[in-house]
């Protein structure tokens, strides 16, 4: 079935290349009717959809950011996208690899001393640890990709969960101190473990090799840049006005209104926020969307802005960087082991955020919810929008968006 064009969005002639970000809106809507009879029946609050097909795009906005003030959810509305964040950490750490300021299996003890000798928990016995001296060197690699023996969170944060979390704790530098001073789970590189401290190290280095919070050089390198306005680890009061809110899922139910979850609580914007690159960046499905659309393009913003090459989009971010059978997963981001044709990258967050790029197709998948807990019903409806849209044929006839990716 061919899909019907609506309008298209104006193009923007950016120095002289063909490289807009512009979509032609697709005027399909199987994300909204696979979607709507969840919200109706008000077990989904409320979500926002993005499928992207090589310069045609379907949006859908559907329910509410607020439920209780009728406040209906949209693309400027900021969210909590949690893990997602650690994506952000490995382009800013793909950066500096390009730029030759760090190199991937560089020993971690290079930049941060205090990782010249860590200690292997081998046994826990009636409160008694045994500790080895581990015998591989953790290397910056290790951090972003979840092989470096870390726990998910480092004990201050652990604690500080009852009363703040990811956003909380300690500065990351701070952060990666109590790491090196902590018992690790493993011989570095020989597993795979899913840790925010890994990430937060690798943010850690990146500090010392630029001489600026991590924070600072995502905002200035990566950030503004892309023209990602509304992203930051602490959303000013007008910003959370547009909120959207978080809810608990319920099994046949309406979903329930949560105040906050104890991993990220209110304000958030206090004195008791510190950035973490494992968790915690905040932003808008808009903003999102121009980050993922820049990976999408191997580097290439969909306002002609340049973050990155194409190998190095490629190299190590849209392949796995771990050793064979460890399981896929690149920089801070989810990534298949072999890249192909059917190869997609991207991560998700603690609330139920996603997304997900394919490079070779220039193909996109965006979903914001803030939601805890299961059952999700919607997500197979949802997975069926998808191939239904990205089977379609397309008509992308009169779009330049991407044609042609400038080095």
């Amino acid at each position: 079935m061919k899909m019907m064009i609506l309008g298209i969005a104006s193009a923007v002639v950016l120095s002289g290349l063909s490289a807009s970000g512009a979509a032609k809106e697709s005027g399909t809507a199987y994300a909204k009717d696979a979607l709507m009879p969840y919200v109706e029946s008000g077990e989904l609050p409320g979500a926002i959809s993005v499928f992207y097909n090589n310069g045609v795009q379907e949006t859908v906005c559907v329910g509410y950011a607020d439920v209780a003030a009728g406040r209906k959810i949209t693309m400027d509305d900021v969210y909590m996208q949690c893990s997602q964040t650690k994506g952000f950490c490995g382009v800013t750490v793909a950066k500096l690899v390009e730029e030759g300021r760090i190199a991937l299996d560089d020993p971690v003890s290079k930049y941060l001393p205090e990782f010249r000798e860590l200690w292997i928990l081998r046994s826990n016995t009636n409160g008694v640890k045994t500790l080895v001296k581990a015998k591989n060197q953790l290397t910056v690699r290790m951090c972003l990709n979840h092989t470096g023996g870390f726990p998910f969170e480092i004990c201050a944060k652990q604690g500080y969960a009852k009363g703040g979390g990811w956003s909380g704790g300690a500065p990351l530098r701070q952060a990666a101190m109590i790491a090196a001073a902590s018992p690790i789970l493993f011989e570095p590189g020989t597993r795979a473990q899913y840790s925010n401290t890994g990430i937060d190290i690798g943010a850690a280095v990146v500090e010392v090799v630029t001489g600026m919070k991590w924070e600072d050089y995502l905002k200035k390198t990566v950030l503004e840049p892309l023209g990602m306005n509304s992203t930051s680890f602490k959303p000013t009061d007008e910003q959370l006005k547009t909120q959207v809110e978080m809810y608990d899922c319920v099994a046949g139910k309406k979903a329930k209104y949560r105040l906050q979850n104890n991993w990220q609580q209110r304000p958030y914007n206090g004195e008791h926020v510190f950035a973490s690159a494992g968790a915690g960046l905040w932003t808008t499905a808009g903003d999102q969307l121009k980050f993922y659309k820049m990976l999408m393009n191997l580097g290439l913003g969909e306002n002609g802005a340049r973050i990155l090459k194409e190998e190095t989009v490629k190299s190590i971010l849209a392949v796995s960087t771990r050793p064979a059978g460890l399981g896929g997963y690149s920089l801070g981001l989810s990534a298949p082991e072999t890249d192909g044709e059917n190869a997609w990258f991207g991560h998700g967050g603690a609330w139920g955020t996603n997304c997900q790029v394919n490079y070779h197709r220039r193909q996109l998948k965006l979903w914001a919810v803030q939601l805890n807990g299961s059952p999700r019903p919607w997500d197979k409806a949802r997975a069926a929008a998808a191939e239904k849209f990205f089977a379609a044929k397309i008509d992308n006839s009169g779009t330049d968006a991407y044609t042609g990716r400038m080095k």
